[in-house]
């Protein structure tokens, strides 16, 4: 079966983690009752900051802060372009879409969409 994969990263102040850490699994339950196969999150353990580029670089990382490594995977592009929509009109969602009460810095975060291309 295809599948596609919306990945993220995420720089997060280690004093908010428990905050994230609920507003995650709150979003990822949600994916899930939607239709979503899988979501995980990831947090950073083994990734040093790189000469040129790496995760710590890419979210421009600063001190007390860890990087966030997340994915959600779906049946397909469509499935996904479906399933999204359903979530962004969830109502326990309202309250994490304001950028003021994010445990992040919500403009360094990113994201894109995935086709796999080799599944072993």
């Amino acid at each position: 079966m295809a599948k596609y994969v919306d990945g993220f990263v995420v720089p997060v102040p280690k004093k908010n983690l428990n905050q994230y850490r609920k507003m995650a699994r709150l979003f990822g339950k949600i994916c899930r009752e939607y239709g979503a196969l899988e979501y995980t999150e990831c947090i950073a353990d083994d990734v040093k900051r790189g000469k040129i580029t790496s995760f710590p670089r890419s979210v421009k990382l600063k001190a007390g802060e860890t990087v966030i490594f997340s994915w959600v995977v779906y049946k397909s592009r469509a499935h996904r372009d479906s399933v999204n929509k359903k979530i962004m009109k969830d109502p326990r969602l309202a309250k994490m879409m304001d950028p003021k009460s994010l445990p992040f810095d919500g403009m360094r975060m990113f994201w894109g969409g995935f086709k796999p291309f080799i599944s072993l």
